[in-house]
């Protein structure tokens, strides 16, 4: 269910966190301003949750009525769909962020909860229930009605049919530094990790850093692209600036000690994914065993079997990715099984 309304902290001298909770889709987002200057870091999943933020942001900060840039941490929409709603001339992205924008545009996305939601009620498969999964590149039926339910649940509450793809104008590799007012911001390309062209965001003067999907605080986070040791260096990296607070992309604001606690994660998974490979144990079983290392008290369990798959695929040597239809099929019935044990 969508949280009415996020909660906007001013977490230094113009420096705001706006933050949701939740789950899949309810992000986060900042707000940095100086000398009538204004950056905002990501958009949210639509454009009414992106107005909504927005307007609490001009509420308290006058520098807010315009959004002079935007910066979009990578290329998941619930970071970017809502840009057409903040009206910036400037938004920039890693360069790798902007090419992965176009592979999954809003429209499909609204097609792929429509067949969702119709395959969710319907037992056989229609004809036209699959002229719409062929529309998104599906053509595995039994996986998507695996995936179904679980999609509906997950995206089913956003307004995906009235998003309009608004691209970054501007991007970079690497790294990149600019202004807002005297204020420096620096951009770091952590990705591929997360995505295929992660960035963190960081303010050195208020000492904070902004991660993007880097980071999930309390939920596991999910890996679409890797390869893993990527998202374990990225960690490294934050551990290495000078900072002191930090804002995930998803949950609460953290500090190093969060950093630390997912870099700890994605070591446990290398490890038992190795482990499972000797073993030939079955991924769902191997998910079990890292819920069990500590981990069973985040949110959003079901991540943690696409994780172990694609990592166990990744340390194979495999770097193929499967259509996303067949990681949500599997946090689907991994849902289901943990549901049973409770």
């Amino acid at each position: 269910m969508l949280n009415p309304a996020g909660s906007l902290r001013e977490i230094a001298p113009g420096v705001y966190a706006y933050l949701q909770s939740g789950g899949w889709g309810l992000s986060n987002a900042g707000l940095i301003v100086d000398g009538g200057q204004s950056l905002l870091i990501d958009s949210l999943y639509d454009v009414p949750l992106t107005r909504r933020m927005l307007q609490t942001m001009r509420a308290v900060e006058p520098a807010a009525d315009r959004i002079d840039a935007l910066v979009n941490t990578h290329a998941n929409g619930d970071h970017c769909w809502g840009n057409q709603a903040v009206g910036a001339e400037r938004i920039i992205s890693s360069r790798a962020t902007l090419e992965e924008m176009r592979e999954l545009p809003p429209r499909l996305m609204a097609t792929l909860v429509r067949a969702a939601r119709l395959t969710a009620r319907t037992a056989p498969v229609s004809k036209r229930l699959l002229r719409l999964l062929g529309r998104v590149g599906i053509a595995h039926a039994a996986a998507f009605a695996d995936a179904a339910g679980f999609a509906v649940s997950a995206f089913g509450s956003f307004d995906f049919d009235g998003v309009r793809l608004t691209l970054p104008t501007q991007t970079f590799e690497g790294r990149m530094t600019l202004n807002v007012g005297d204020k420096a911001v620096e951009l770091i390309e952590v990705g591929p990790a997360h995505t295929k062209g992660d960035v963190i965001v960081h303010v050195p003067h208020a000492r904070i850093a902004f991660t993007g999907d880097i980071l999930f605080i309390g939920s596991h986070p999910i890996i679409w692209e890797g390869p893993v040791q990527n998202w374990i260096d990225a960690c490294d990296r934050l551990l290495a600036l000078d900072v002191d607070v930090i804002v995930p992309g998803h949950g609460p604001i953290t500090d190093k000690r969060g950093v630390q606690r997912t870099k700890d994660y994605w070591q446990r998974i290398v490890e038992v994914a190795r482990d499972g490979a000797a073993s030939g144990a079955a991924v769902e079983d191997l998910a079990h065993q890292v819920l069990a290392s500590g981990y069973a008290e985040w949110s959003e369990a079901s991540r943690v079997v696409a994780n172990v798959a694609t990592v166990a695929r990744q340390l194979s040597g495999n770097s193929r990715h499967p259509h996303p239809v067949f990681a949500l099929a599997s946090m689907g019935r991994f849902e289901r099984e943990l549901k049973k044990r409770q």
